[in-house]
Parts: structure tokens; sequence; C-alpha cells
């Protein structure tokens, strides 16, 4: 049952994500978290979001903005590698022990920390007013760094992403490409990170899991793009939202 929801997840999201530059991370993390510790499936996440966005450019890359790319992007990939390696200290830092949450429930730190992100980035798919939420085109450097590590720290760099590519006068295609393009120099830096300080051996272990859930994240982005024009999805982002609010508080509390 497990493996099924990580294809499901994989998919669903996967589509998602062209329509609103985020949700893959958001949603499969914790679908992840099913196998794996919390900081491996970050980066088990990483893997296939990078996978999948390689893919995504085969298909709408051409679109991509350079100078947008470049000035979003460098930053990203700075702060891509701070917010890696905190991911890396608050699990060394965890090391096992357990907190104390009100004095009733026995979690661990770095389960309070993701399921803390997961649940705030979750509230950017309900709340109407963090819905419409963008920055000044003048925060672009800073707007990178800020996108980039919360990417590196929890996979969550899609929703400020397009809080900040929203401001430029980009069609469609150029806002989801350009987004993809960063998203890709993001994973690029995470991931080897990830790979310097975590044992990747539990992911290798899973290469089934791993190929099922990549495969289904191709599929997905094909129906992605064919659905690009046609569909809304508003309904969609609020179930997603919703459950992972349900999710992100599932893990602060050690449920999950």
């Amino acid at each position: 049952m497990d493996f099924v929801i990580v294809i499901a997840v994989a998919f669903g999201a996967s589509m998602l994500t062209f329509f609103s530059g985020f949700g893959l991370g958001t949603m499969l993390t914790p679908a992840f978290i099913l196998f794996f510790p919390p900081e491996i499936a970050v980066a088990a996440t990483a893997i296939v979001h990078f996978l999948n966005n390689l893919f995504k450019l085969t298909l709408i890359g051409k679109h991509a903005v350079q100078k947008i790319v470049l000035g979003f992007g460098i930053p990203a990939i700075v702060g891509a590698f701070f917010g890696a390696k905190f991911l890396s200290w608050l699990s060394q830092l965890d090391d096992g022990q357990t907190i104390s949450l009100f004095g009733m429930v026995d979690t661990s730190l770095i389960n309070v920390a993701l399921g803390t992100l997961i649940t705030l980035f979750s509230l950017l798919e309900l709340i109407p007013f963090l819905k419409r939420l963008e920055f000044n085109k003048n925060l672009l450097i800073p707007g990178g760094i800020i996108s980039g590590f919360f990417g590196g720290l929890s996979g969550h760099q899609g929703a400020l992403r397009s809080a900040f590519l929203i401001k430029f006068p980009l069609s469609k295609e150029q806002f989801v490409a350009t987004g993809i393009v960063i998203a890709c120099l993001i994973d690029t830096m995470r991931i080897g990170t990830y790979a310097m300080d975590f044992d990747f051996a539990t992911i290798l272990d899973s290469a089934w899991l791993m190929t099922a859930a990549t495969l289904s994240a191709f599929s997905g982005a094909i129906l992605g793009k064919k659905l690009m024009k046609k569909v809304t999805i508003s309904f969609l982002q609020n179930v997603v939202g919703i459950m992972m609010i349900a999710i992100g508080l599932g893990l602060i509390l050690n449920l999950i």
C-alpha cells in the first residue's frame, strides 16, 4: 500500500507542478517518509525531483528566460548549499534523541523541523492571501538565496520561487520553463551536498521504489504539459494543502 501511495503521489504531484511551479517536493517528501528517515526522505525526493525536471526540460525547456535563470539561479545555488548543510546539522544534532512536546508527545528535532516546514508551506495552498503572495522583482538575489535555502533544507523551493518569478512579465510557458531550470540548479547543489553528508545506501537499496516514482513523475509531467492550457487546479491545490498539513502535523507528533 505504501508503494502505491508513492507512485500515485509522484504522478499527481508532477502533473500539478506544471501548473503551479511547485508541488512535487511538498507532496513526495512525506510519502518517502513512509520508507526512509526524514533527512533521507528529503534526499530521495531531491533525486526524483531532479530527474523529473530534467525530463520536463525536454518538453518545455526552450522557453526559459536566461537572464532570470542566472539572476535568481546563481544565488539559489548558494542558498541550497547552506540549506542542505543545515539539514545535515539537524540530523547530526538529532542523533536519535527524542524531545517532549507539551509533556505529552515524544518526537525528534528533525521531525519537528521538517513537519513544521511542510505545514507552513502547505498553507500556501490554502490561504487566499498567501496564494497571491508576490515579491518585488528587485529582490531577485535575496529571493534566490531564500528559495534555495529552503530547497536545500526541506525541498520546499518552488512556492517561494513562484512568488518571486510571478512579478516578471512572462508567458505561462516562460514562467514554467524558467522555474524548471532554476529547480535543476538547486537540486544539483543539494544532491551533491546530501551525498557528502548522508548515507545513501538506504536509497540505493530501494532503487526499485526510486525508479517507479521517477517514471510515475515522468508520466505526470507529460499529462501536465497536455493539460497546462485547459485545466484549473484550485480545488486540487486545496485538497493537497489539507493533506500536507495533516502529514506535517503527524510528523511533528511522531505519528508518521
